[in-house]
C-alpha cells in the first residue's frame, strides 16, 4: 500500500491524481443530478484529437483515468528500478508522455463502441408537429379551451392542446393545422384545414 501511495503522490502520477479527483467529484455530481454529463460538450472541441461522438466528459474522463492508470504502473515500475537524481526525472517524464500516448490510444479504441449510445439527433420537440394537420377531439377550440390528436414521424400518435382565436368552425372530428406553438401557454395555434386547398396534396 506505501508503494502504491508513494508512486499516486509524487511526479509524473500525482498530476492524474489531482485531474481524477476532479473527475470523480463531477461523475458524483451528476448522479446527485446537480450537473449533466454534456456540461461541457460547447466548451470543448473533442473531434479534433478524434475521441467525438460522445459528451466531452466522456472521454475526458476515460483519458485521465487511464492516464493515470498507466501512469501509476509506470511510476511503480520505475521506482523499483532503484534510480535517482536527474535520470529518474527523465524517465519520469517520459513516463508521463507515454501515460498520456496511450491513454489516448486506448480512449479512442474505447469511444468508437460508445457512439451508438449517445445519438447525434436531437430529441423529439414539440416544434416538430408544427406544420402538421391534426384531428380536433373536443367539442369546441376556442382561445382558451381544445384538444387534438396529431401523428408524429414514426407513427405515434399524441393529443396536444390547441387553441384558435379566428372563430373558425373546428368541431370534434375536424381537420386543423397547426401553424405555431406557443412556449408560454405549451399549445399550439390552429387553423380549419381543407384537404382540397393542400397545393401538397
Amino acid at each position: 500500500m506505501g508503494e502504491f501511495w508513494q508512486a499516486a503522490t509524487t511526479f509524473p502520477t500525482v498530476l492524474f491524481t489531482a485531474a481524477l479527483v476532479v473527475v470523480v467529484g463531477f461523475w458524483l455530481l451528476v448522479t446527485v443530478g446537480v450537473a449533466g454529463a454534456d456540461s461541457f460538450d460547447a466548451d470543448v472541441d473533442t473531434d479534433a484529437l478524434g475521441l467525438g461522438g460522445v459528451p466531452a466528459s466522456v472521454s475526458a474522463s476515460l483519458l485521465i483515468a487511464l492516464s493515470w492508470l498507466l501512469s501509476l504502473t509506470g511510476s511503480v515500475l520505475l521506482a523499483r528500478t532503484g534510480w535517482s537524481g536527474a535520470g529518474r526525472q527523465l524517465l519520469g517524464a517520459a513516463v508521463l508522455l507515454a501515460s498520456v500516448a496511450g491513454a489516448w490510444r486506448l480512449t479512442r479504441a474505447l469511444v468508437r463502441p460508445l457512439v451508438t449510445l449517445f445519438p447525434d439527433e436531437p430529441g423529439p420537440s414539440l416544434h416538430d408537429f408544427v406544420g402538421a394537420t391534426c384531428t380536433i377531439r373536443t367539442g369546441r377550440v376556442d382561445a382558451e379551451f381544445g384538444q387534438a390528436e396529431v401523428a408524429a414521424r414514426d407513427g405515434s400518435t399524441a393529443v396536444v392542446q390547441v387553441r384558435q382565436n379566428d372563430g373558425g368552425l373546428l368541431a370534434l372530428g375536424s381537420t386543423g393545422l397547426l401553424y405555431a406553438y406557443d412556449d408560454a401557454g405549451e399549445f399550439f395555434w390552429v387553423a380549419p384545414f381543407d384537404a382540397a386547398l393542400d397545393p401538397r396534396g
